[in-house]
């Protein structure tokens, strides 16, 4: 490995340190978010619907738990060189929080959560792929 190859390894990994505490803290806290946060998206999702969007609160909640770990799909994809591998440790980290959040009486735990968690760091992988891809085309 070359000095600046392992430079962007050790920034890769910090990024994906910090990405993680952040997700810690989103979805381990002992509470969800506050109901005034609550609140402006029901508020959101109701005007959207009144604006003839089909747009639900659970729809929004699924999109965000996917949405939440393409970073991971990211991240991890730059350090681990199979993107199987990458899908699986995302439902493996997705299922760890689940578990922890079983402990928390504030929180609600879902198989659904981990679906979209691990279709999220699926995502993230892919989008790493294609990055890829049309850097080589480039010839960069």
């Amino acid at each position: 490995m070359t000095p600046v190859t392992l430079r962007a390894r050790r920034v890769v990994v910090v990024a994906l340190v910090a990405y993680l505490a952040a997700v810690a803290a989103v979805t381990l806290s002992p509470a969800p978010a506050d109901d005034g946060t609550l609140g402006a998206v029901r508020a959101a999702v109701a005007w959207l619907a009144a604006h003839g969007l089909p747009v639900t609160y659970l729809g929004v909640e699924a999109a965000a738990n996917v949405v939440m770990f393409v970073p991971f799909g990211v991240l991890v994809g730059l350090l681990v060189a199979r993107p199987w591998a990458v899908v699986l440790l995302g439902a493996a980290t997705s299922a760890l929080v689940e578990t922890v959040q079983l402990a928390l009486p504030t929180r609600v735990s879902t198989v659904q959560d981990v679906v979209m968690n691990t279709l999220g760091a699926a995502v993230g992988v892919a989008a790493l792929a294609l990055a890829a891809r049309a850097r080589a085309r480039r010839g960069a």
